[in-house]
C-alpha cells in the first residue's frame, strides 16, 4: 500500500480534533460512506490554505482500505493514541458514528482544560519576566548612578548610608536570582512535558506541589469517567470498557486507577463499589454512581461526573491564577520599594545635612 509521505504540519489542536470528529460523525449520520465523505472533505480542504490537511493526507488509504483506523494508524505520531484506539473500537463494533460524536465532546472539554492550564503557566511567567527586567534595570542602571552621586557629595563609602544601599543591592540580586531560577525551571518543565519524560515530571510536580496533585487527580477522574461513560453508552460491557480504557489512556496515573478498579472487580466487588474503594471519586459522586447503577443509568452518570470534574479543574486553575497574580504583584512592589528606599533614604539624609 502506498503511503503519502507529506507531513501533516503537527498534531491537531484539541479544538481541531473536536471539529474533525464532529465532521466524521455528521458525514456518517447522513449515510455517506467514509470514502466519499473524506474524498469530498479533502477536495474542499485542498482549496484552502490550511495549517494542516488531515483529510487530504488520509484520503488514499481510506480509498484503498475503507478504514479510518488504518489511515490514522499509519500516521499515529500525528494523532492522539487515545483517539486512534477509540476509532478502531468504533469500527470493530459498528458504532463509529457514536464514538466520533463522543470524541468531539471529549476533545472540546480537553481544549478548555488545556487553555486553562496554559493561562495558569503563561500569566505568572510573563509577570516573572517583567519582574526580572525591572529589578535588573534598577540594579544595573539606576543604583550605580545613585552611588556616583553620593560619592560626589563626599559620603563615606563605609558609612551607614552606603551600607543601606549595599543591603538593598544584595536583596535585589537575591530576589533577581530566585525569580530567574524559577522562570528557567518553569520553562524546563514545559519543555520536558512535551517529551517522553512527561510522566516523571508530573510525578515530581505532584509530590512537590499539593495543588498540582489535587488538580491532577481531578483531571484523571474526569478522563476516566468520560471514557467509561462514552464506552458504556456505546453498549460495551463494563469489563470490556475497563480493558479498552486501560489500553487507550496515555496517562500513567489514570491507567493505574483503571487497573486498580479491575483488580477490585476481580475480587468480587461491584463496579460502583470498586470505584468507591479505589478513591477515584469523592463520596458524593460515589453515592450518585451507586444510584445510577441501581437504576441502569451508569453511562449518563459517568458522563455527568466527567463534566463536573472538568469544571472543578477549570475552577481550580482559575483560582491558582487569581492567587498567583496578587502575590507576584505584591512581591514586585515590595522588592522595588525596598531597592528605591535603599537609594533614596541615604540621598535624603545627605540633602538634609546640607
Amino acid at each position: 500500500m502506498a503511503k503519502d509521505k507529506e507531513k501533516n504540519g503537527g498534531m491537531l489542536t484539541s479544538e481541531e480534533l473536536s471539529v474533525f470528529c464532529d465532521q466524521i460523525a455528521l458525514m456518517l449520520e447522513s449515510g455517506m460512506t467514509l470514502r466519499d465523505g473524506i474524498d469530498m472533505l479533502a477536495e474542499d480542504e485542498e482549496k484552502q490554505a490550511a495549517r494542516v490537511r488531515p483529510y487530504s493526507l488520509m484520503r488514499e488509504t481510506v480509498e484503498e482500505t475503507g478504514s479510518l483506523y488504518i489511515a490514522m494508524k499509519e500516521r499515529e505520531d500525528e494523532w492522539p493514541h487515545y483517539m486512534v484506539e477509540m476509532v478502531g473500537i468504533g469500527e470493530e463494533t459498528g458504532r463509529l458514528e457514536d464514538i466520533m460524536r463522543n470524541l468531539s465532546s471529549y476533545y472540546l472539554r480537553e481544549g478548555k482544560i488545556k487553555d486553562a492550564a496554559s493561562s495558569a503557566v503563561t500569566y505568572p511567567l510573563v509577570l516573572g519576566v517583567m519582574m526580572v527586567v525591572i529589578i535588573a534595570v534598577l540594579l544595573w542602571r539606576v543604583m550605580p548612578v545613585f552611588r556616583r552621586v553620593l560619592a560626589s557629595l563626599g559620603v563615606d563609602p563605609n558609612g551607614s548610608s552606603a551600607r543601606l544601599m549595599n543591603v538593598g543591592s544584595i536583596a535585589g540580586w537575591i530576589v533577581l536570582a530566585v525569580i530567574a531560577v524559577m522562570i528557567i525551571a518553569v520553562i524546563a518543565v514545559v519543555i520536558l512535558m512535551r517529551t517522553k519524560h512527561r510522566e516523571k515530571v508530573m510525578l515530581f510536580l505532584r509530590k512537590l506541589l499539593p495543588p498540582v496533585q489535587r488538580i491532577s487527580h481531578k483531571l484523571s477522574s474526569s478522563r476516566i469517567a468520560g471514557m467509561l461513560g462514552m464506552m458504556l453508552s456505546g453498549g460495551f460491557p463494563i469489563e470490556n470498557a475497563l480493558d479498552m480504557s486501560a489500553n487507550a489512556l496515555d496517562d500513567g496515573q489514570s491507567i493505574a486507577k483503571v487497573k486498580e478498579i479491575q483488580s477490585k472487580m476481580g475480587e468480587g466487588e461491584s463496579f460502583a463499589d470498586a470505584i468507591a474503594t479505589s478513591g477515584l471519586f469523592t463520596d458524593f459522586y460515589n453515592r450518585i454512581l451507586k444510584i445510577g447503577a441501581a437504576s441502569g443509568h451508569e453511562p449518563q452518570v459517568m458522563t455527568k461526573i466527567a463534566e463536573a470534574y472538568e469544571e472543578q479543574v477549570e475552577d481550580d486553575l482559575s483560582r491558582m491564577i487569581s492567587l498567583i497574580e496578587p502575590v507576584l504583584v505584591a512581591l514586585l512592589s515590595i522588592v522595588i520599594g525596598a531597592i528605591l528606599l535603599s537609594m533614596m533614604l541615604p540621598m535624603a539624609g545627605v540633602m538634609s545635612s546640607l
